[in-house]
């Protein structure tokens, strides 16, 4: 049976306007899993991949303000703890929504690591916001204090910063196969993967954050998935969005959006990362990528709705592997010499 890849987004837990409290989120979710059990309806084994960016900026407050009683937890331990709670909550959802349909599967949360590597030049650009507002003086203080990057966020105050390095593996990869052998529904990869790097051959969290489309890319990759599904908050990709010029695309050749993507057609916080995640997968030989929104995944399915990205039997659309920076082996060897 085929593999899909379902990666959802922040907008099918907490939507604008929202506090994102859990019945908010289990209503929004609601949505998302019939379009999930949609996917499996139509003959896929299915992982379920999410964002958790509001939950683990709540996360990381809860920790700052329950600091005076108790030790702080750190960047990747909240990404775990966010992992499990909204795996819990995808989970019950799922499990009903798949009983109403007939389709009885098991369904499970993998907390999931993914290697990074400690060359990556990421860590000497963090980018990516984490945590709470702050007024200038705290800024500094915290800056001096903890060596916390502070960057000015659109004139709300001041906002942690962090890496975002290039997921180089799925650590459960095993773990999550033998899941899908055994026709479960896998829910992995929450919020791009807990970071790891190998210190002296163990294993240990860092402070960042794994984009969850490339982490999302990855895993399809890694589990040879014919399908890569990323659900979004529009239905279909525009171009020049938000002009009057704008015009919705049905279906894109790799080498189309490939160029697009290069004239500056996709936002890079919005649209851009899920192009290049989409791109990334077809380019090492992946067959079918869609982006679409969660209400309309199961016309997606049945190309009447979302956009469609094809890629060729070769998977090199056009370009040879070392012009894409592909290794030409089937797999990095990152415990040796990537990650390291």
């Amino acid at each position: 049976m085929p593999i899909a890849v379902v990666a959802i987004g922040g907008n099918s837990l907490v939507k604008a306007g929202e506090r994102g409290t859990l019945q908010e989120q289990r209503a929004n979710l609601s949505v998302t899993c019939e379009g999930i059990a949609a996917v499996m309806a139509a003959g896929y084994h299915v992982v379920v991949t999410h964002g958790n960016g509001p939950q683990v900026g709540d996360a990381l407050l809860r920790s700052e303000m329950a600091a005076p009683q108790v030790l702080p937890l750190t960047l990747d331990a909240c990404v775990a703890e966010t992992q499990a709670t909204i795996g819990y909550l995808l989970q019950q959802i799922l499990h009903e929504t798949l009983q109403r349909r007939g389709l009885r599967r098991p369904v499970v949360t993998m907390v999931t690591q993914v290697l990074v590597s400690r060359r990556d030049p990421a860590w000497r650009n963090p980018t990516k916001p984490v945590g709470p507002f702050y007024p200038k003086e705290e800024a500094d203080r915290r800056h001096v204090a903890q060596g916390w990057t502070m960057v000015e966020d659109s004139g709300r105050g001041y906002r942690r910063v962090v890496p975002s390095p290039e997921p180089k593996e799925i650590m459960e990869l095993a773990a999550i196969q033998g899941a899908l052998a055994n026709d479960a529904l896998v829910i992995a990869c929450g919020g791009g993967g807990i970071p790891v790097v190998f210190k002296r051959d163990r294993l240990v969290g860092v402070d960042a954050v794994i984009d969850k489309d490339r982490a999302s890319s990855l895993l399809a990759w890694e589990l040879e998935a014919e399908l890569l599904l990323i659900s979004t908050g529009v239905e279909q990709v525009a171009l020049n969005y938000g002009t009057p010029r704008e015009k919705a695309v049905a279906t894109m050749t790799p080498l189309e959006a490939r160029r697009y993507l290069l004239e500056g057609q996709f936002a890079a916080g919005s649209m851009g990362p899920k192009i290049e995640a989409a791109l990334a997968y077809l380019e090492r030989g992946g067959r079918l990528a869609i982006i679409t929104s969660p209400e309309h995944i199961s016309e997606a399915l049945q190309r009447m709705a979302g956009t469609r990205i094809e890629g060729t039997e070769s998977g090199e659309l056009g370009l040879g592997k070392e012009q894409r920076g592909v290794r030409s082996d089937s797999k990095p060897a990152c415990r040796t010499t990537y990650c390291k």
